[in-house]
């Protein structure tokens, strides 16, 4: 999901499922009233299903054009340019007619769009007319869709639940997927194996429909979105998105540390596989393992989110998940070669520190936007930091991948943990770190709240 209000340290109030102990806040256990919000827990189920089924084809896809149409890495990486490709054409787009619609039939209908397109691809094979110009357009259509519902589902969560529980319902989005990750990536291959690709493809087609099924039954009121006739143009209303985020202070800092964090996966993304092959002799069944801790580590940081947030400001828990994930980072291009035992734990350590951390930091940062952005304005917030995040991604792969042939693959491995420690010291000297915790809604501007919070801190803060 993964989706000016918020409070001063003057007006923050204890929520009633929890206590305070000393100086914290802790949760009494089996009481949150989250898992009581039956809109809540219908599309946190609903997700779980889709990303299941999405993480599952993410590497069917591919092994489709591989073994069925016999592709090549040409046309291989034709087919994740086209989703790249779709996602940035249409991701504003998708922001701003979010902002024009209610959320939950935009969810639905890109479900069932997603399933339709993606069913699509079995029924040529069982029809011998499966082609790879249908595997790209398909990829292409359902990475469009699935601008529309990330950016729907990212405006819908602040309307089913209340603010002070974002933190725990990004979460626990997070937890899910990670789960889903871990046990997604594990069967994928197994299930094309024994089933064939476009078969496997098919599960994750039932899955969006499963998943639009239980986003019909939500039953949770929405804002009702601008008359027709308050509309600005769909392309004035993606400058007004963009001027948003450029022009406040804390959403333009969390812009750009999601840049260079998705810059610094986008160094991984060219160099890690070739890297832990070439350079460290490691093969595919360690890979799989390894990257299997990954999905575990990240649902240890998403269920670890709620209570360091209960604990510590969330702008300081921002920060350092920031920090902690490119020093997590390090761990790699200082696996030695030659030592393949000792090689595999730093790439473990790795995984257990910086994808935890990482998750972390995805959950507050989340939730801060959710809580800063007006209703009308989260859809296209939300695309905005995504496109950003995707361009940053796809320029630093390329360059990461050029670069690997003159300075090496371990040298170039290094630049993921410094553009990580730069986007901690970004975040850090922006007034993030000024963020206490998450607030009522108000008419407040992200910018008049950074103001008053400025104003309550000490000199030299």
């Amino acid at each position: 999901m993964v989706h000016g209000f918020w409070r001063t340290k003057a007006c923050v109030s204890v929520p009633q499922d929890r206590e305070r102990v000393g100086s914290a806040f802790v949760r009494r256990p089996f009481t949150s009233p989250l898992w009581q919000n039956d809109a809540f827990v219908r599309v946190w189920t609903a997700a779980t299903v889709s990303v299941f089924g999405t993480l599952i084809t993410r590497i069917a896809l591919p092994l489709v054009a591989i073994l069925t149409l016999g592709a090549g890495s040409v046309e291989v990486a034709l087919l994740r340019g086209a989703e790249l490709g779709a996602f940035m054409v249409v991701g504003l787009f998708a922001g701003a007619w979010v902002d024009r619609l209610r959320r939950r039939p935009v969810l639905i209908w890109s479900d069932l769009g997603r399933a339709f397109l993606l069913g699509s691809i079995p029924v040529a094979f069982a029809v011998g007319a499966l082609t790879l110009w249908q595997l790209v357009i398909v990829a292409a259509l359902t990475a469009a869709l699935s601008s529309f519902f990330d950016a729907a589902d990212n405006a819908y969560l602040p309307a089913i639940v209340e603010r002070e529980q974002l933190v725990e319902a990004n979460a626990a989005f997070e937890a899910s997927g990670s789960a889903a990750e871990f046990a997604g990536f594990g069967i994928s291959g197994l299930l094309v194996q024994l089933l064939s690709g476009p078969i496997t493809i098919l599960i994750d087609a039932v899955s969006y429909v499963v998943s639009a099924a239980l986003l019909w039954t939500v039953r949770a009121d929405e804002p009702p979105p601008p008359p027709r006739a308050d509309r600005e143009p769909v392309l004035v209303e993606i400058r007004q998105g963009l001027k948003i985020v450029r022009d406040d202070r804390v959403l333009r800092a969390l812009a750009s540390a999601q840049m260079l964090q998705s810059a610094a996966w986008g160094v991984f993304g060219a160099v890690w596989t070739l890297f832990v092959i070439e350079d460290l002799g490691i093969g595919p069944a360690a890979i799989g393992l390894i990257a299997g801790v990954g999905g575990a580590s990240s649902f240890i940081g998403a269920v670890t989110a709620t209570k360091v947030t209960s604990r510590w400001p969330i702008g300081t828990v921002a920060v350092m998940a920031m920090l902690l994930s490119g020093v997590g980072n390090l761990f790699i291009p200082f696996a030695p070669a030659g030592l393949p035992f000792i090689a595999i734990g730093c790439l473990v350590a790795s995984q257990l520190v910086a994808d935890s951390a990482a998750t972390v930091y995805d959950i507050t940062e989340t939730s801060v936007r959710q809580a800063l952005v007006r209703d009308r304005e989260l859809g296209r917030v939300s695309a905005t930091f995504r496109v950003l995040a995707v361009a940053a991604q796809l320029v630093t792969t390329l360059a990461a991948g050029l670069l690997a042939e003159i300075i090496g693959l371990r040298t170039t491995a290094f630049l993921a943990p410094l553009i990580g420690a730069l986007a901690g010291l970004l975040l850090w000297r922006s007034p993030v770190r000024l963020l206490r915790d998450l607030p009522s809604r108000d008419d407040r501007t992200p910018s008049e709240v950074v103001v008053e919070v400025e104003r309550d801190q000490p000199v030299g803060a």
